[in-house]
């Protein structure tokens, strides 16, 4: 496990597009179906990182909380299945059923949605506004495993509420930190 910051994709970049299976529905998706007029948290995340699993149910408490406040939440795994087979779609739906996600767990099987985003870890977080402009990137808050910090979902609620008030996420954005994505060879 390497411990990978995000790229930190250019602040003003219009949501790349995307067509994905839902491993949860069984449909395929574009970023066009599941964004919201308010705004969209893009997630790559994956079933056996550490630091995913570490934030898992607090992802789930600010998906819940900021769905009632029109917020769309999207996660995304792009992980080599073939090297890393516990994040295979089948074991994708069945976590996304045991930790209850309320939000589309899509597979990048090509992996060319990571690279569309710039992706670098999991878990690693996106906010576009409700005209798809990217307004925040970076991480959740600043709790890790092992380092005795609560989590809050602090950073991610901040742009969040900025966004949905009319505002603008400060710049002052801090990385996400976590396991490298598993790119195929």
């Amino acid at each position: 496990m390497a411990l990978t910051p995000s790229n930190m994709l250019e602040l003003g970049t219009v949501a790349p597009s995307f067509k994905l299976l839902d491993t949860i529905s069984g449909n395929v998706y574009s970023f066009k179906d599941l964004k919201s007029k308010t705004a969209t948290v893009v997630m790559f995340i994956c079933n056996h990182c550490p630091f995913v699993i570490h934030v898992n149910e607090e992802i789930v408490k600010v998906a819940n909380e900021y769905k009632a406040k029109g917020v769309s939440f999207i996660a995304i795994s792009s992980n080599d299945v073939e090297n890393y087979p516990q994040d295979s779609p089948v074991k994708m739906k069945v976590l996304a059923h045991q930790e209850g996600f309320t939000f589309p767990y899509l597979y990048d099987e090509t992996q060319e949605v990571a690279k569309s985003y710039d992706a670098a870890c999991t878990p690693d977080f996106y906010v576009f506004d409700g005209k798809d402009t990217l307004q925040y990137r970076g991480r959740l808050d600043d709790s890790r495993p092992g380092n005795d910090i609560p989590l809050t979902g602090k950073d991610l609620r901040d742009a969040l509420d900025q966004v949905i008030s009319g505002g603008q996420p400060t710049d002052n954005q801090h990385p996400s930190m976590g396991c490298n994505i598993k790119w195929k060879k």
